[in-house]
């Protein structure tokens, strides 16, 4: 009888575990992507110690993290400031306000290094090239005989390429299940197979751990 229990228990637990695991872990990258930005965007509200006591503002009465309502509120200032930047940026005033603020960056020593390899990467991926992830395809990584799904990111190469002797492509291979780091790998053109499922498939087949395969995701209806 008791045993009986037991399974019955282990049965129900691991159903509940099933469905209640993709909202715990959904709210967890959430909150993870939440105190990750809040720890730059709470700068934003430096004027705050001016006006209140650290004890309203700090959760540790002194300083550090702030109350979290203070960094929603610094996320809202981020996001209106950003806004109000992108509207800028239609007008001609505003080009040539961000056109001064790029040199200026640019000319700063050590920082115009990472500055401007950053707005290269951001341009390269904002601005609909055809370098950035629009094919999803499988390497031979990390040897021979052990596929890795990746993307190609640039079909252009050429000091590899004259190296080589070969026609190579640039392939970033994401993390699983969270793609937010990876590796660059530069392989030869026939080496790589390309798949026909696209770009927002192959993030799902990696972040899910292969589990959706290239089987379109559709929200249960409600009844």
């Amino acid at each position: 009888m008791q045993k009986s229990l037991i399974v019955r228990w282990r049965a129900s637990f691991f159903t509940g575990l099933a469905i209640v695991l993709p909202g715990v872990l959904t709210l967890a990258v959430v909150k993870w992507l939440f105190v990750s930005v809040s720890s730059f965007t709470d700068t934003l509200l430096f004027f705050l110690p001016y006006w209140l006591s650290p004890r309203a503002i700090y959760q540790d009465g002194v300083s550090g993290p702030m109350f979290w309502y203070w960094s929603l509120l610094a996320l809202l200032l981020f996001v209106a400031i950003v806004s109000v930047v992108g509207v800028l940026a239609r007008y001609y005033f505003g080009k040539r306000l961000i056109a001064w603020a790029d040199s200026m960056m640019l000319r700063v020593p050590v920082l115009n290094k990472i500055y401007g390899t950053i707005k290269q990467v951001d341009e390269a991926f904002t601005s609909g090239k055809k370098s950035s992830f629009k094919t999803v395809v499988l390497v031979e990584y990390p040897r021979e005989g052990i596929y890795s799904v990746g993307f190609i990111t640039s079909e252009q190469a050429d000091e590899v390429e004259k190296k080589t002797g070969k026609k190579c492509v640039c392939v970033f291979i994401p993390t699983t299940p969270l793609p937010t780091g990876g590796f660059l790998i530069v392989v030869p053109e026939e080496k790589v197979v390309k798949l026909d499922m696209s770009v927002a498939d192959g993030f799902k087949y990696i972040i899910s751990i292969g589990a959706l395969a290239n089987e379109p995701f559709a929200p249960p209806p409600v009844k």
